[in-house]
């Protein structure tokens, strides 16, 4: 599913998603099942790497084309103000974040997220989404509301 190359050897037997094979997640999905996935990817000589579930999910969303790449966290969303949990960007255009990690606005754990819902973006997905999984129904919130409650990430003005 996941090929990896390993990230050097500072990092022990963690690695990079390098290509990805969505053909067993598709059959999977047209068979009705739901697949849960390990993050854990090898190289071209079989050996075992770990992979960022960030990392691996944005490259699975980008692989399958994906409508939504949601991603659950322990924030509200993507914040102007780190500390303030109310200053919540409800909808941005990927290209806009950018600025956002230059300035420092997208700093610590929110970085791999970010990056991998703008790698996401740029290999097919259409929207990817950074929703507080503490909070009950927050998918249904999300998804079914014209409001939303987490920030959704596009690719342009489009309508998602």
């Amino acid at each position: 599913l996941l090929t990896v190359k390993p990230k050097g050897d500072r990092f022990g037997f963690v690695g990079e998603v390098s290509k990805v094979n969505p053909d067993i997640i598709s059959h999977l999905h047209g068979q009705g099942e739901v697949p849960v996935i390990s993050t854990i990817g090898q190289d071209a000589d079989g050996q075992a790497y770990n992979i960022n579930a960030d990392t691996a999910a944005g490259a699975l969303a980008g692989a399958l084309v994906a409508e939504k790449a949601i991603y659950l966290s322990d924030v509200p969303g993507l914040l102007i103000d780190k500390d303030d949990p109310t200053s919540i960007i409800s909808s941005i255009q990927y290209k806009e974040l950018y600025e956002m990690f230059e300035t420092g606005v997208i700093s610590d754990g929110m970085i791999p997220k970010v990056e991998s819902c703008i790698h996401a973006l740029e290999k097919g997905a259409k929207a990817a989404h950074l929703l507080d999984g503490r909070v009950s129904h927050v998918l249904l919130l999300e998804i079914f509301t014209d409001s939303g409650i987490g920030t959704m990430i596009k690719k342009g003005d489009e309508d998602v």
